[in-house]
């Protein structure tokens, strides 16, 4: 819990956005204190605030629908609130459909559910604001409009700067390539590229991409950046493997130039500029990868000369993504024309956004944690508002305002958001407390703190939830000052609406939860099946599968690292047990597809791989052995694998036999990647035996 509290995330708002949000949020509010429109202003606010938050990188036209949709359900909530208000057991009723409604939508993505959480905050507050209802459609026109204020200050440069997202994207992911050239990371772990390359795919090929000339380049890009992650990788693998020291520093320097080439890269396309000098280190390159082939005949022992001959395989095959990749870079040359032609790509299926409704409906379940959170989101709402109105609780919107801020669909999440709050709540006090009376009967200088707060607010919040809450504090005091109510009075009661608020949250949480722990299994299973379905591609020669697999694989990882997240914050003996065997498991998974990585490079460098019926025989037994490991991991039974060993044995001696396959680079690639395919696949089955046996003498915790 105390880490929760001093834990510092790195910055992840620009400062150009955390700026043009607020200027889209004091503005208004000044406009409404010169021609006094105080209510007017505070209402335009109100939305632009509400919207500020979906602010988020991508493509613009996905920018400006996301904004569009929060601030539509702002101001229909804002609508419903005002209409509802004067009626307690309506406002009751409204409450609880809006918590329903609103924690489902966290089935729908972190956006959405955003837009969910909004709305049940919008209805709260206007529904305390006693105003008459024939205002209603007036004041929610005027959320709506800040809301669309704030879109239009975030989309203002899509004329200007059409392709910023997408170079950003890709200078993201080549910036990440340079990391992974640098650091080599271990094989147990997986490649921070992961997600960058992820959301930089849904930028360019995704339903809201830009079109034009420029996006064939762009797209380039992104291709053989997958090509050059995968040889990076793959020499960091053998970078490890090798054990002659001079065939090592052989390795180590095509790396470190591949570092820099990617690191110029970046810049240069962040500022879209000509990469000259990336053009100067390709040029150094070239004798760095001949120094590296030359050495494969004179290093000592058969092992090593065998690793140093896929080696310069894939380090020529890296200097060829990197000079195209500089090539393509410069798109914006004085060339003017974009050389290479690329059918315009569909999204992989991992990523496709699927019917809402379908999804929406396949979350009707018990089960289901997404309906979990809705139903305890309605069931906050409405007993906070019930009892802040039965009680006649002044002022009580803050006690289910801060219960739908802070319950969450995970024990761990709600428990750090509600300790954040309060705390952030009390130093946004003392802050406030501190500078409120010096300003408050003074227009501008309220204003000039009103301006900074928010600013604050929007860089920090995402850094310390504790120091943002701290700022809106602040923020809201202002707020209410403007609108007449002392300040006071509104440090009181948000100080005991977010205290009741918070406990609220968290007795929810405890009196249905939903643990992580027996979760865990699932996100696991169902990235076994994704590097399965991976490793029948690469070993199935099936390269036009290869891109789907390879995100379905990336997002399921994803999912899990977010499922230890949640798991590391919940309660329970078996807890730490059960984390450190499923984090020793995901460390073997990763240690398999990274195996498949030199194949995958030969795959696509030859065309196909041998089309043996020994190599047929082996695919079929690793697909079968991980689909039992998969099954094992949903029925929580001890796995029933059967080991590809004999297989992978009869695959190298039909290797063998040919001299010419053997001395191939595809041929030597396949002998090492199936050997180590098979010793991953008996880790694993081997961890799942043991996680068993101790999962059947151990007592259970409430983590499972």
């Amino acid at each position: 819990m105390l880490r929760s509290l001093i834990d510092i995330k790195p910055r992840d708002v620009p400062f150009r956005v955390a700026l043009r949000n607020t200027v889209a949020v004091v503005a208004p509010l000044a406009v409404g204190l010169a021609i006094d429109q105080v209510p007017a202003g505070l209402a335009m606010t109100t939305g632009a605030i509400n919207t500020m938050f979906t602010d988020q990188p991508g493509p613009y036209r996905q920018r400006m629908q996301h904004m569009l949709m929060s601030a539509a359900a702002a101001g229909l909530s804002a609508l419903l609130g005002i209409l509802v208000g004067g009626h307690t057991w309506l406002f009751v009723l409204a409450a609880a459909l809006a918590g329903l409604l609103g924690g489902l939508l966290v089935a729908l993505g972190p956006v959405i559910a955003r837009v969910g959480m909004t709305s049940m905050i919008v209805l709260i507050i206007t529904a305390d604001m006693q105003v008459p209802t024939a205002h209603a459609p007036g004041v929610a026109a005027l959320i709506f409009a800040g809301g669309v204020l704030q879109m239009l200050m975030a989309v203002a440069a899509w004329p200007l700067q059409r392709y910023r997202p997408e170079r950003f994207a890709l200078a993201t992911v080549l910036r990440q390539l340079a990391e992974v050239a640098r650091s080599r990371p271990d094989a147990s772990q997986p490649p921070p590229v992961s997600i960058a390359a992820m959301d930089a795919l849904e930028t360019l090929h995704g339903e809201y991409r830009s079109r034009g000339r420029a996006m064939q380049s762009f797209r380039i890009i992104a291709e053989l950046c997958e090509r050059v992650r995968i040889d990076l990788l793959s020499l960091g693998d053998l970078f490890v493997r090798v054990e002659d020291p001079g065939a090592v520093a052989r390795i180590g320097d095509v790396l470190a130039n591949a570092e820099a080439i990617l690191g110029h890269l970046s810049d240069a396309m962040r500022a879209a500029e000509k990469p000259l000098r990336a053009e100067q280190e390709v040029a150094t390159l070239g004798s760095r990868v001949d120094a590296l082939v030359q050495a494969v005949d004179t290093v000592p022992g058969t092992r090593d000369r065998r690793l140093l001959r896929i080696a310069a395989m894939r380090a020529q095959g890296l200097a060829g993504q990197l000079r195209a990749l500089v090539r393509n870079s410069d798109w914006a040359s004085s060339r003017g024309e974009i050389r290479a032609e690329l059918a315009d790509a569909k999204l992989p299926a991992a990523l496709r956004p699927g019917n809402p409704l379908q999804t929406l409906r396949a979350n009707l379940d018990l089960s289901s944690v997404a309906l979990r959170h809705a139903i305890r989101c309605a069931a906050c709402l409405g007993v906070a508002v019930a009892c802040e109105r039965l009680l006649e609780i002044p002022h009580g919107a803050w006690i289910p305002m801060t219960a739908a801020i802070v319950l969450r669909p995970d024990f761990g999440g709600t428990l750090r958001f509600g300790l954040l709050r309060v705390a952030g709540t009390f130093g946004g006090l003392l802050l406030t407390s501190l500078l409120v009376h010096l300003v408050v009967d003074d227009v501008l200088p309220s204003l000039l703190l009103m301006t900074l707060l928010c600013f604050g607010f929007r860089m920090l919040a995402t850094v310390n939830y504790g120091i943002g809450v701290a700022m809106l504090t602040g923020m809201l005091v202002l707020l209410l000052a403007f609108d007449g109510i002392p300040p006071g009075e509104a440090i009181h009661m948000r100080v005991l609406g977010t205290t009741l608020g918070s406990a609220l949250a968290l007795v929810a949480y405890l009196l249905w939860p939903t643990w992580e722990g027996q979760r865990a299994n699932i996100a696991l299973a169902r990235l076994v099946d994704g590097y399965r379905a991976h490793i029948r591609a690469v070993l199935g020669n099936d390269i036009e599968a290869l891109r789907e697999t390879r995100t379905a694989a990336r997002a399921a990882r994803t999912r899990v690292l977010a499922s230890f997240d949640r798991l590391r914050a919940e309660p329970g003996r078996t807890r730490a047990d059960k984390l450190a065997t499923s984090e020793s498991f995901l460390a073997n998974a990763h240690r398999l597809i990274r195996t498949s990585l030199s194949l995958e490079a030969a795959l696509r460098d030859e065309g196909s791989l041998p089309r043996l019926p020994e190599l047929a025989t082996f695919a079929s037994q690793v697909d079968e052995a991980l689909a039992a490991i998969a099954d094992a991991l949903r029925s929580r039974t001890p796995p029933r694998v059967r080991s590809p060993r004999q297989a992978e044995r009869q695959l190298a001696k039909a290797l063998t036999r040919d001299e010419t396959l053997a001395a191939s680079p595809a041929g030597m690639a396949l002998a090492d990647t199936c050997d180590r395919i098979t010793d991953s696949i008996d880790t694993l089955a081997h961890l799942l035996r043991q996680a068993r046996t101790r999962d059947a003498e151990a007592v259970p915790g409430p983590a499972g």
